[in-house]
């Protein structure tokens, strides 16, 4: 766990995405930026990890001390060795572990003794050998819990190329870039940075997190997220950890930093097939997909793609579309680009007639005329150039791909020179082809650092244009405001359903009956088949003349269709040869259920021929990722077809929307030969209410509607399966959702004091236009005092900003709002308080902003203390606020709630300790 305290050298800053002021400070800075470290295990044995250690920290520039711990040598490579952590003439800030595994966790408590704020355990012997290894981890994660932070242990250390740290056991400092690198694998990590001392990639910082003990990818991504020597993040992962963690921090940092994963194990084997069809469709490995997807980050497959892809995303703008202009001097190399580039899902520039007009004003007449544009083999660098500044001007490419080939009158260096100025004026992104060894490498150097991406071959930088438009696109597709939602808040029928599932528990049993199947639909809203339930066989056929034939009898689970009007005789069925003889065709499928007496708990629906669309919807549980959502086509030959896409829940519209457009069957919900197509909004709107089902009601193990009968009529759900929980499962057992649900428990109603009814509760991504009408009721007076500064509307209003204000993360951060019904405008914002947890996981920080039109009606109290209830309930300790000093109802308002207030620099700081 973090540390309870902040660093001594935290900043107080006004987060631009936010405009709310924190505390930004790291527990892992002493990890990466330490003022002094401590080798324990450092040797003179050359080879031997203590040696390599010790030699690589020696050798770093950061400056500060480096103290060997060998309690048998009075030095060690020259430097003063002490006997233990407490001997040492300082408090290190990071303590490097090297010493066999068993002695580890006494190490560990040495330092945690002497106030150590943070260690890097590389000796390896723990979790990878078994249960004595894992005994070992689980004493030292007691030691460390809340006072130290540790990488590893089994790792290769920790890089700051940037900071001059070489705290690993590696070989030479890699050079210092943009990039960070988090590897799962020692022995990967060690070849990336082999690879990227020869290739003279620069790192903003390697680490290799080994077992994860403690430091896990979450809190690494959310470190290189804030640290600004960082342009982009990749990860080569093993096994996902603590997945709320890791999607928690990527959804954070992705919108304004990419993160690429590379994962080992893409073809394991699926996850076994459970009670369900939805059990059966979902494999492990897909699911972390759906999980990346989620959360923007980019899965690539090859280490190749991994840094090709993170240099164009780190160096140029993102494409805002899928079309590519290639310019070559050669041919071959651009129809090999051509056919990478398609094969990936790209799409070639259709150059406008004007852009050829201008092509052919200056380049000579044996020019391709289309795209590629080949601008022949005597290319010089003006010609080049012009051709670039053209192609980036077609209103019509979304970027340019510039191939060159060394042919005898080609200067690769002249050229790249003329090139380099248009690395980042074009708007549109440039990358390059530089083909060839050492007659290209110098021009290709000049390209790089301009901020130019070389590739050695032309496929290569076709494929890495098109997954960087797709990551673009995906990004964009996440963040698209959802289509508003109907009704209240608080109209929901998830206590009705609640009852439901607490009396099949109660009843010790973990199969629902179709009848209380969908009665647990229908309370979320979900159109099923009308059912009814029959004590007996006379009231069964007694609801079924009332509710009309033709319908279906279900009796224990076994379907009896019964097609002939039987106009209103009573048919009296007490047994399974009663029921045979009035259905004479189905005899043998009835007669097949022995034993059966006497037919209590009959189901009557409606049986009728409809003409849709089957549909699956469902749910299972991942293991490392909890519910996952499965849509696709259902019906019978379910598991043959496989047509299927997978979500994390809860969902909005739109990436519910996004979901099916995965799926084949999606294309004939729109319509196809002419039929009408299936009202794809009411679809949207039914797959989130089931999102919301499967996070409310935990106890729900699996549950597939299947099938969901979809037509332009409507849609109504035929038939549904629910599995519980084994009844020895406890609460703290069940898995939770990979993404904090929206926290219906602070929701609740609230009066003005003017009488006005509102709902406060937390904001919601549909919110963004009901944000931007709010803005635009805020005086300039009221701006300034939530913003310190005249933040004019546009900038308030933008949605790349609306999205990091309404797409919120609840673990991280809850935004209120109070929300009104108007005769006249309709549902309107009153106000907004929005709380941030910090870096320590235990403080926050807190801002309110109200109307002018509902100033002075007790509106900014009431969200400050609803906010600071939940600050209570999320196991928050204390909270901050900052406001200026002219802003006396705020002053007031904090001394009413019993804020400690001081000056903090040109605004006044308050802090309350819940």
């Amino acid at each position: 766990m973090a540390s309870t305290a902040f660093a001594p050298d935290a900043t107080v800053i006004i987060d631009p995405a936010h405009d709310l002021v924190g505390i930004r400070s790291s527990s892992l800075a002493p990890i990466f930026t330490p003022k002094s470290v401590a080798v324990v295990g450092a040797s003179e044995r050359a080879g031997s990890v203590g040696c390599t250690v010790l030699t690589n920290l020696l050798a770093s520039p950061f400056g500060g001390p480096v103290w060997p711990v060998n309690p048998k040598r009075p030095t060690v490579l020259g430097e003063k060795a002490y006997p233990s952590i407490a001997a040492l003439p300082g408090i290190p800030d990071l303590v490097v572990v090297t010493t066999p595994a068993a002695t580890v966790p006494g190490i560990i408590q040495e330092a945690v003794d002497a106030g150590v704020p943070s260690s890097i355990v590389i000796s390896a012997g723990f979790k990878e050998v078994g249960e004595p290894g894992k005994a070992l981890e689980r004493q030292i994660a007691e030691i460390i819990r809340g006072k130290m932070r540790l990488i590893g242990p089994n790792c290769l250390g920790v890089m700051n190329p940037v900071g001059g740290v070489n705290a690993n056991f590696a070989k030479s400092m890699v050079p210092a870039g943009r990039l960070a690198f988090i590897s799962q694998s020692g022995a990967l990590g060690t070849a990336v940075l082999d690879w990227c001392i020869r290739e003279q990639v620069g790192l903003s910082g390697f680490v290799s997190a080994g077992s994860m003990l403690d430091v896990n990818f979450g809190e690494l991504i959310d470190y290189y997220g804030q640290d600004k020597n960082t342009d982009s993040i990749v990860i080569y992962m093993e096994s996902i950890g603590d997945a709320r963690s890791f999607l928690s921090a990527a959804r954070a940092v992705a919108m304004s930093k990419p993160i690429l994963v590379i994962k080992a194990g893409r073809t394991a084997a699926a996850a076994k097939a459970a009670a369900s069809h939805t059990g059966s469709l979902t494999g492990s490995d897909d699911v972390l997909d759906a999980a990346f997807q989620r959360a923007g980050v980019l899965r690539v497959n090859s280490i190749s793609d991994l840094f090709n892809v993170a240099e164009v995303l780190a160096k140029q703008v993102r494409p805002k579309g899928p079309r590519l202009t290639i310019l070559t001097n050669a041919g071959g190399p651009g129809v090999l680009a051509t056919d990478a580039l398609i094969s990936a899902g790209g799409e070639l520039t259709e150059i406008s007639p004007e852009t050829i007009e201008t092509y052919n004003a200056f380049l000579p007449d044996a020019w391709s005329h289309n795209n590629p544009v080949d601008i022949l083999g005597d290319a010089e660098s003006e010609r080049y150039a012009k051709a670039v500044e053209i192609a980036a001007k077609d209103p019509h490419t979304d970027g340019t791909l510039v191939i060159l080939t060394p042919q005898g009158m080609t200067d690769p260096t002249s050229i790249a020179k003329d090139l380099a100025p248009y690395a980042s004026v074009t708007g549109k992104p440039l990358i390059a082809s530089w083909m060839g060894g050492n007659v290209v490498a110098e021009g290709a150097e000049i390209l790089k650092h301009a901020g130019i991406p070389v590739f050695a071959y032309p496929d290569e930088a076709a494929e890495a244009f098109v997954l960087t438009w797709k990551h673009t696109s995906h990004l964009r597709d996440l963040y698209e405001t959802p289509a508003a939602r109907p009704g209240s808040v608080l109209d929901t029928g998830r206590d009705e359903a609640t009852a439901i599932v607490n009396q099949v528990r109660a009843g010790k049993r973990t199969i629902l009956t179709e009848f209380e199947s969908k009665q647990l639909l229908s309370a979320y809203g979900i159109p099923t088949v009308r059912t009814e339930l029959a004590q007996t066989s006379d009231e069964a056929v007694r609801k079924a003349a009332e509710i009309g034939f033709p319908v279906v009898l279900k009796l224990h689970s076994e379907t009896i269709t019964h097609k002939t009007d039987v106009g209103g005789v009573k048919l009296n069925l007490r047994s399974a040869s009663d029921v045979a003889a009035a259905f004479g065709e189905i005899q043998a499928s009835v007669t097949a259920k022995a034993g059966a007496e006497h037919f209590l708990g009959v189901t009557v629906q409606p049986f009728a021929k409809l003409d849709g669309y089957e549909i699956i919807i469902g749910s299972s549980i991942d293991p490392q990722l909890g519910p996952v959502l499965l849509f696709g086509t259902g019906g019978q030959l379910v598991e043959v077809y496989k047509d299927r896409a997978l979500a994390l829940p809860p969902l909005t519209a739109t990436l519910a929307r996004h979901q099916m457009e995965q799926t084949k069957i999606f294309t004939a919900l729109k319509g196809v030969r002419g039929r009408k197509p299936v009202d794809l909004e009411a679809l949207d709107a039914l797959v989130v209410r089931f999102s919301e089902l499967v996070v409310e009601q935990r106890w729900i193990r699996e549950i597939d509607i299947n099938p969901l009968l979809a037509s332009p009529d409507g849609l109504i759900a035929l038939d549904a399966r629910v599995v519980l929980f084994d009844p020895e499962t406890t609460e703290a057992e069940l898995p939770r959702p990979a993404i904090r649900p929206y926290p219906v428990e602070y929701v609740g109603p609230w009066t003005a004091k003017t009488g006005v009814e509102m709902v406060l509760r937390p904001i919601r991504p549909e919110d963004e236009p009901l944000i931007v009408a709010f803005h635009d009721r805020l005086s300039e007076k009221t701006v300034v005092q939530r913003y310190f500064t005249a933040l004019d509307l546009t900038a308030r209003t933008a949605h790349e900003r609306l999205t990091r204000i309404c797409f919120i993360d609840y673990a991280r951060e809850l935004a209120l709002v109070a929300e009104l019904d108007d005769p006249q405008l309709g549902k309107t914002i009153g106000g907004v308080s929005r709380m941030i947890r910090q870096e320590d996981g235990l403080s926050a920080t807190l801002a309110v902003v109200v109307a002018d039109d509902f100033h002075g009606q007790g509106l900014g109290e009431a969200l400050m203390r609803r906010a600071l209830i939940a600050a209570h309930a999320e196991g928050i300790f204390r909270v901050l606020i900052h406001f200026l000093p002219q802003n006396m109802t705020m002053h007031a308002l904090a001394r009413k709630l019993g804020f400690a207030l001081t000056e903090d620099g040109a605004l006044i700081r308050g802090e309350l300790v819940l």
